[in-house]
């Protein structure tokens, strides 16, 4: 299921993500991999915050739909 779907305050674990190279390059640079654990922290119309290895990164609906958990 996409992240988008994921509930404020759970842990889950990426399982894979989508899109172009470019597009699946930036989020791995940012510390999005699979087998990460990845909790999201807020929600606020569609983008999220998110805590990913020990880091917090809000990411917009378009990009937090790519990631597979």
């Amino acid at each position: 299921m996409p992240l988008t779907l994921a509930a404020a305050g759970e842990v889950n674990t990426i399982k894979m993500i989508r899109g172009k190279i470019e597009t699946v390059r930036h989020l791995e640079s940012m510390g999005f991999v699979e087998g990460a654990a990845i909790t999201v922290v807020t929600k606020l119309a569609g983008n999220l915050i998110v805590n990913v290895k020990d880091a917090r990164v809000a990411l917009n609906k378009e990009l937090a739909s790519k990631i597979m958990i």
